[in-house]
């Protein structure tokens, strides 16, 4: 008698074993969890009227203003001995608007309409006055505040009262979602040329028409979440439902992402629900005075390595806190998509600082389920929201099923960020490309999980940071000050790191994934690197900054690097290579240092060998018939020598490299071509 399962029919969480065998010792585990991710939905449906429903906190807590102007504030303080509210529309009195204390440990009070206005102004500054358990008081932002404002004179935020006299009308609906990805990673505050903080109203004027110019079809925004300290690249938040008051309103938002609408972007959210920052004074950590508030006590609720604080992703009030937080930039902002930041963190006690890279580390006691389920039904929320919404991990271990769907074991998301790929492109440019192997090379960019989508990228904002540098700079570093002239002779190494520079965004494009990041400015190969204002550089905005005026100059080469990225999102948009099945990889070749594959119907070949040329260099194609030079990194608009030719090239009846018929090209060193078919 057969009893083999049938797990391309199961129901019970084990289906992706159906693609991958090796997850079958772990089928309990698989059950286990997708048991309990349905428990918790049906707990929301059976405690809370739903999921969506549960999410909706921030219509329940915080500042609510009903059509009558009359304005309820509702807080979560379990710890709390009392509460009273306080700011500029009681002359900051600690004693005159005590909040009652209601069941599993909400605090709320209502404040009547004057004369049928607000009883709180537009803009006014406002706190809480807590006692806590010990009997000392102090003064605390709101958790779900919309608005906190910094001074020159208090570095110190301030939680302010956001209840402009007209709302933000939409003009635009979002577009919808292409099958091929290309994401341009953005941080408003650091996209002026000038040094200086620049504003959503900037963005939206100079920033998103080049996006668009470029080819890209989606915009990633960075730093969103309000955070104290800019430094920290946002990932430091300590109000998370208000926006970064540095760059502009909630209103100057809205218009960024309903122009971006306008234009065909999607936007997506770098959200940050892996920590949050320690601080106290204006953010969440002790803001009933307890180390358990939002967080886990103890050592587990602290990352030792980040110096933040770690979410106890168990507690109730702390699932509807999160999950409340991304519908409102859903229904609020009207996000298309999150980036969630730290998945590695979430999903293991260890936090990623102990890598696990094998199946026992995925289903084993180092996981810690709680974040992992947090995810899943964060994932489950969002994608009831709107099908269409788009969640990308940054998770690094590789974890199995992460990128399935939920129905079939995995735990929901659409993307993973390919994190190994930049870091091998680091590693590689720090040595002679001599020593490249392309079999590293093409594992490293197709080496992922049958299924389970991946955004490929050669750098993002974590290669730029201080004491790292671009790519560009590692292949050309002080000669980027010198010899980036057109009008000068062309030196060996801005030749070499110009050729590479175009070559590697290519193949990572191409080969890497089935959707593709890069992070602004990158693209004409922006030099040195990212450093905020800090203590350390005497608070220079030197180096947070783009330097748009690079490109611009057509007498500079990084106008060159910039049109081949543009000239490349341009065919990808053609054929949808990120869309289509996986390469079929014909060619490896580690002594010509040739790598040939096919892709979307296209034939991609590159000659990553520093000096020999091949003419008459035989590669095998699929297809037969006429092909035509689609794309190539020798053009004289590339910076290139104009050495490869448009074609044709016509398939020969011979069969090469396990391919039914082939074809000769000539191809140079250090240049790569891809090849179209015509007839």
């Amino acid at each position: 008698m057969d009893n083999k399962v049938d797990y391309a029919k199961a129901t019970d969480g084990t289906k992706v074993i159906s693609d991958d065998p090796w997850l079958e010792p772990y089928a309990d585990a698989l059950r286990r969890r997708h048991s309990h991710i349905n428990h918790m939905v049906k707990q929301f449906d059976e405690k809370e009227g739903g999921l969506l429903k549960f999410a909706e906190g921030y219509n329940y807590f915080g500042f609510n203003v009903d059509s009558d102007n009359n304005v309820t504030y509702r807080e979560w303080l379990p710890s709390a001995k009392s509460v009273f509210l306080v700011g500029d529309f009681n002359q900051w009195n600690n004693s005159s608007h005590p909040l009652n204390k209601v069941e599993y440990g909400r605090w709320s009070i209502t404040l009547p309409s004057v004369n049928g206005k607000c009883a709180i102004p537009h803009h006014s500054k406002i706190k809480i006055y807590v006692q806590f358990e010990n009997g000392n008081c102090d003064y605390r932002i709101p958790a779900w505040i919309n608005r906190v404002e910094q001074t020159k004179e208090n570095p110190v935020f301030d939680g302010v009262f956001w209840n402009p006299p007209e709302k933000y009308q939409w003009r635009n609906k979002s577009p919808s979602v292409p099958a091929d990805l290309r994401i341009y990673e953005a941080h408003v505050g650091m996209s002026s040329e000038h040094p200086e903080i620049s504003t959503y109203t900037n963005f939206t004027k100079y920033v998103l028409p080049q996006i668009k110019e470029l080819g890209y079809n989606c915009v990633q925004l960075m730093a969103i979440m309000e955070h104290a300290y800019y430094a920290s690249f946002g990932y430091q938040v300590t109000n998370f439902f208000a926006i970064s008051s540095r760059f502009g309103t909630p209103e100057e938002l809205m218009h960024l992402i309903d122009t971006a609408h306008g234009m065909g972007l999607l936007v997506f959210l770098d959200v940050v629900h892996s920590h949050a920052s320690k601080n106290v004074l204006d953010g969440l950590n002790q803001l009933d005075g307890s180390d358990h508030h939002y967080f886990h006590a103890g050592g587990r609720g602290n990352h030792d390595v980040w110096d933040s604080r770690l979410f106890n992703y168990s507690s109730w009030e702390v699932l509807r806190f999160l999950l409340s937080n991304l519908r409102f930039y859903v229904d609020r902002y009207q996000f298309d998509g999150f980036r969630f930041d730290g998945v590695t963190s979430m999903i293991y006690y260890h936090h990623g600082l102990s890598p696990a890279c094998s199946y026992d580390d995925y289903f084993g006691s180092q996981v810690d389920e709680d974040g992992l389920y947090y995810l899943s039904i964060a994932n489950t929320l969002l994608h009831k929201l709107n099908p269409n919404c788009v969640s990308i991990a940054e998770e690094v271990t590789g974890m199995a099923c992460l990128c399935r769907p939920i129905a079939e074991g995995g735990y929901g998301f659409n993307y993973r960020l390919g994190m190994g790929i930049p870091d091998k492109w680091i590693e590689l440019v720090k040595i002679k490309d001599e020593d490249w192997s392309v079999n590293d090379i093409v594992h490293m960019l197709s080496n992922r999980r049958y299924k389970e989508k991946n955004i490929s990228y050669a750098e993002s904002h974590d290669q730029s940071l201080v004491g790292d540098k671009t790519l560009a700079f590692w292949l050309m570093d002080k000669e980027m000050y010198f010899h980036m002239s057109t009008t000068t002779p062309i030196t060996p190494i801005i030749s070499r790191g110009m050729a590479l520079h175009k070559m590697i965004r290519l193949i990572t494009s191409s080969l890497g994934g089935d959707g593709y990041l890069n992070f602004m400015g990158n693209e004409f190969g922006h030099p040195e690197w990212v450093d905020f204002p800090r203590a350390g550089n005497n608070n220079s905005m030197h180096h947070a900054r783009r330097r748009w005026d690079l490109h611009r100059d057509k007498l500079l080469r990084y106008n060159h690097l910039r049109e081949f990225d543009v000239a490349m999102n341009k065919l990808e948009d053609e054929f949808k290579w990120l869309a289509a099945d996986y390469a079929y990889i014909s060619c490896k070749h580690n002594d010509d240092k040739v790598i040939v594959y096919e892709r979307a119907g296209l034939i991609f070949i590159f000659n990553f060998h520093w000096d020999k040329s091949f003419s008459d260099y035989r590669v095998g194609s699929g297809q037969s018939g006429k092909f035509i030079n689609a794309l190539d990194s020798d053009r004289e608009e590339f910076g290139g020598f104009s050495r490869i030719g448009a074609g044709p090239h016509f398939t020969e009846d011979f069969a090469w490299h396990d391919r039914r018929y082939s074809l000769k090209v000539y191809i140079p060193s250090r240049t790569c071509l891809v090849l179209k078919k015509v007839e």
